[in-house]
């Protein structure tokens, strides 16, 4: 059995273009190792992003048409990952068949959660452009249905950090609370942000995440930690 068949067999979608599959599956390393004329995946990355993110929101939308945008961008957000992606990477064994640079390979690309979550990005977008929007929603409801149930039933429980230190911060009298992005890091299809926290205008605490909502989210909790540990 081939990789394509291989793959299609795990993920219950067959390729009508092939080449799709081993595009997504390229690694900007290896096009980078064998020449130009190689195509890598970023392209089908944020497409794949794209789609991804529309899938899942879509069905939280149906599946809740009672509840308020917030709760439904928190819950989307416990799928719509790296952690997740590179899990679901992980479950389905895409990191045997990515193409990586040897120097890649050697630093142990294949278990990097960063390669494999855009690996199945791409591969998200792969089955977008083969197959169109329904391909797609299919896939992906398909290969996230548990990890859609469990969210869907509470077994995520997903912590507004943001909210809770503003909430503990304003029983003590403390209103002056305010975030800013003070860093980014990495190229625009791997970003990490950094945000600050500033309480009475000090910067008491940096958070990182891969969007700027996770880091002031992240920021928010080391404060709350520190609160906990009667260190504000």
């Amino acid at each position: 059995m081939d990789m394509t068949e291989d793959i299609e067999k795990r993920t219950g979608y067959h390729f009508n273009d092939p080449q799709l599959l081993v595009t997504a599956l390229t690694h900007s390393s290896y096009a980078n190792e064998h020449g130009s004329h190689i195509e890598h995946n970023e392209r089908l990355e944020f497409l794949g992003d794209a789609f991804f993110d529309a899938v899942v929101g879509e069905e939280f939308y149906r599946r809740f048409p009672n509840r308020e945008e917030g709760f439904l961008s928190r819950i989307r957000a416990v799928i719509v990952c790296e952690k997740s992606l590179a899990d679901k990477a992980v479950k389905l064994g895409l990191g045997e068949f990515i193409r990586l640079s040897r120097g890649e390979e050697k630093c142990g690309g294949r278990e990097r959660q960063s390669i494999l979550a855009d690996s199945l990005e791409a591969l998200i977008g792969a089955v977008y452009l083969d197959g169109g929007f329904e391909a797609v929603k299919e896939f992906v409801l398909g290969i996230f249905k548990d990890e859609i149930d469990d969210a869907s039933s509470g077994k995520y429980r997903t912590i507004d950090y943001k909210s809770r230190l503003q909430e503990h911060l304003q029983a003590k009298g403390i209103m002056d609370i305010s975030y800013d992005i003070i860093d980014e890091k990495g190229p625009d299809h791997d970003k990490t942000f950094v945000a600050g926290l500033y309480i009475e205008g000090k910067l008491l605490s940096k958070g990182r995440g891969k969007n700027k909502k996770e880091a002031q989210q992240n920021a928010a909790k080391i404060i709350l930690e520190r609160e906990t540990d009667n260190a504000l």
